[in-house]
C-alpha cells in the first residue's frame, strides 16, 4: 500500500504545466501521459507525493496535484453544459446547505451541481429525463465525491414538470420493508433545498409548495434573462419571500513584479442565479 499523501495507481491527478493548463489523468500501473510536450510515465507519478514537479521525455515540467472540484468540474466527461465553478459556488451559498440535508435538483446534467451537493454532505434526489445524462452524472459523482456518496444519490429518470415526490428514505438500491406508518411517514417528509437548472423552472415551483419545508431555500439557474422574468412572476404570485436574482462575474488579475492590472479574459455570463425563500400561505 502507498504511504499516506502519495499519488496511488487508480485515482486521479491534475498535471499543471509551466503555463497552468490542467490535464486530468486517472493513474495506471505501465500507462503513460501524453501530451504535445512529451510522454510522462505513470508509474514515475504512482508514489509520488502530491505537488512533486515530473519532467517529461522532452524536458518540460509537470506538477502533479490532486484535482480540486473545480478542476474535476472543468475537465470531467459530460453531455450536457456544465454549471461553471463561479456559479456552483454561489449556488452552495444562497442554497446554505448542510450536511444531511435532502435537496431535490432537476435536472441532474453531467452531476457538477450534484457532486457538490454529496462532497458537502447533502442527501440529493436529481430529475432527469435522459438516461445517458444520468448515467454520466453517476460516474462523474462517483469519480468526483466518491463511492460511498452514491448512497446519498438518488437518480430518477423523471420529468419535474409533471411531478415531484417526496425523497425516499433509503436509496434505490438498498432493500428495505416499508411499514403503513413509513409510508405515511415519507409522504409528510420535504425538502430542506431545491435546485433547478432546467428552462423553465417555474413550472416545477408550482410542485414545491407542499414538498419543500416552510422556510426551504430554492435557487434556480437560468442564462436568459425571460426565462428569469418569467420564473420571478410565478414567484411573486406564489408563497415566496425575498427573491432575488444575482449573476457572478469571474475576473483575474495579472501580477508581476509592480505590474498589476486585469487579465484581459474573464469568465462573465454564464447564468442568472435565483433565489427565494418559502412561506407559509
Amino acid at each position: 500500500m502507498s504511504e499516506p499523501g502519495k499519488l496511488r495507481a487508480g485515482e486521479a491527478v491534475v498535471m499543471v504545466d509551466s503555463r497552468r493548463r490542467r490535464y486530468l489523468v486517472t493513474l495506471h500501473c505501465d500507462s503513460e501521459f501524453h501530451t504535445h510536450a512529451g510522454v510522462v510515465p505513470h508509474d514515475q507519478i504512482i508514489g509520488s507525493p502530491e505537488g512533486t514537479i515530473l519532467r517529461s521525455s522532452s524536458g518540460a515540467r509537470f506538477t502533479a496535484l490532486r484535482p480540486t472540484l473545480a478542476d474535476y468540474v472543468l475537465k470531467m466527461p459530460r453531455g450536457a453544459q456544465v454549471i461553471y465553478p463561479k456559479d456552483l459556488g454561489a449556488i452552495w451559498m444562497l442554497a446554505d446547505v448542510l450536511p444531511g440535508m435532502t435537496v431535490f435538483e432537476t435536472g441532474v446534467g453531467s452531476g457538477a451541481m450534484s457532486a457538490t451537493l454529496l462532497r458537502g454532505g447533502a442527501l440529493v434526489t436529481g430529475y432527469e429525463l435522459r438516461e445517458d445524462f444520468a448515467g454520466r452524472a453517476l460516474r462523474n459523482v462517483e469519480a468526483i465525491a466518491g463511492a460511498q456518496a452514491l448512497a446519498r444519490y438518488d437518480v430518477q429518470i423523471r420529468d419535474a414538470y409533471e411531478s415531484v415526490d417526496p425523497p425516499r428514505h433509503h436509496p434505490p438500491h438498498e432493500a428495505s420493508v416499508t411499514t403503513v406508518a413509513e409510508a405515511d411517514s415519507t409522504c409528510r417528509r420535504r425538502y430542506d433545498r431545491a435546485v433547478l437548472d432546467i428552462p423553465e423552472p417555474w413550472r416545477v415551483v408550482a410542485h414545491l409548495p407542499g414538498r419543500l419545508r416552510c422556510g426551504g431555500i430554492l435557487v434556480a439557474y437560468n442564462p436568459s434573462v425571460t426565462q428569469v422574468q418569467r420564473l420571478r412572476a410565478t414567484l411573486e404570485d406564489g408563497p415566496w419571500a425575498l427573491a432575488e436574482t444575482i449573476e457572478v462575474m469571474h475576473r483575474s488579475w495579472h501580477v508581476e513584479g509592480v505590474s498589476v492590472r486585469p487579465d484581459h479574459r474573464m469568465v462573465a455570463h454564464t447564468g442568472f442565479l435565483t433565489h427565494a425563500r418559502l412561506i407559509a400561505e
